[in-house]
């Protein structure tokens, strides 16, 4: 059996291979990577350490793990490498920018000159949730997820009909001119599912038009987000929207959450991935 671990910030996502079978399970991080951590992720997926023959680490913290355990040897692969490796396989593409919306969101080109970072950006789950528990008093994403949807995101928002009467470009005028303008300008009443949506929209309208800026001076298509953020279907709407103001193509791969352990998987197992 093959195993990689993403150890992520908020999440250690795990990938297992064995054969034709591939599995996957995630469990919660707590703090920077060490033996016990990585034999806990084991344990997570019920896969004992003498059933493993590879063990391929990724993640910001992979730097801090012994170079085995248990005579083991790990095989760390560079964050960078891992998300354009595994986005490009999950998408089924040779080319594109792999936007990793995770806690953060980091933007990869990856192409046939490799993997490299391009950009990023603070703004990503970490920060949805964080502002959720302030203002929503939940940080569980399909409890947001369920009330985003069932909001209205300009009870908050101003938008572009407000501020300048009308559209601009190839954007509606109800297209949103200011996140979370409204309450300064007046008294507003805002729901929780008001307060979710505008969250929401804010979080993924700033990835969406950061990932189409480098898209397109990498001079790369399509647009590939991966990332447990893009798990949430009110983010992916998002997405999906700025996407056709802007004429960009967003390709949303299912299980993104897992791209970035599949990619060191991938990288571990035939180092020529290393050259995309």
């Amino acid at each position: 059996m093959n195993i990689a671990i993403d150890f992520g910030a908020s999440n250690t996502d795990v990938v297992a291979r064995a054969g034709e079978l591939t599995r996957r399970w995630t469990l919660p991080s707590g703090g920077p990577p060490d033996e016990r951590r990585l034999l806990a992720a084991l344990a997570a997926g019920d896969a004992p350490l003498s059933q493993v023959d590879l063990i391929a680490v990724t993640g910001g913290n992979r730097r801090s793990l012994p170079p085995q355990v248990a005579g083991h040897p790990i095989t760390a692969v560079d964050e960078v490498s891992a998300i354009g490796i595994g986005g490009l396989a999950l998408a089924g593409l040779a080319t594109g920018l792999v936007v990793s919306a995770g806690s953060g969101t980091a933007m990869v080109a990856a192409d046939g000159q490799g993997c490299r970072h391009v950009t990023g950006t603070g703004v990503g789950g970490g920060t949805l949730m964080g502002l959720s528990r302030l203002l929503v008093g939940t940080v569980e994403p399909d409890a947001l997820d369920a009330l985003a949807q069932r909001g209205n995101a300009n009870t908050l928002n101003l938008t572009i009909g407000e501020v300048i009467g009308g559209p601009i470009g190839l954007l509606p005028a109800n297209t949103t001119a200011v996140n979370f303008g409204r309450p300064a300008r007046q008294e507003v009443n805002a729901r929780p599912e008001d307060l979710a949506a505008a969250l929401v929209n804010m979080v993924g309208q700033v990835i969406a038009v950061l990932a189409i800026s480098a898209a397109r001076a990498q001079r790369l298509d399509p647009i590939i987000v991966i990332g447990h953020l893009a798990d949430m279907p009110s983010i992916r709407a998002t997405l999906t929207q700025v996407g056709e103001f802007y004429g960009a193509r967003f390709v949303i791969p299912a299980g993104g959450g897992y791209a970035t352990a599949l990619g060191a998987l991938l990288a571990a197992s035939s180092p020529a991935r290393l050259r995309v």
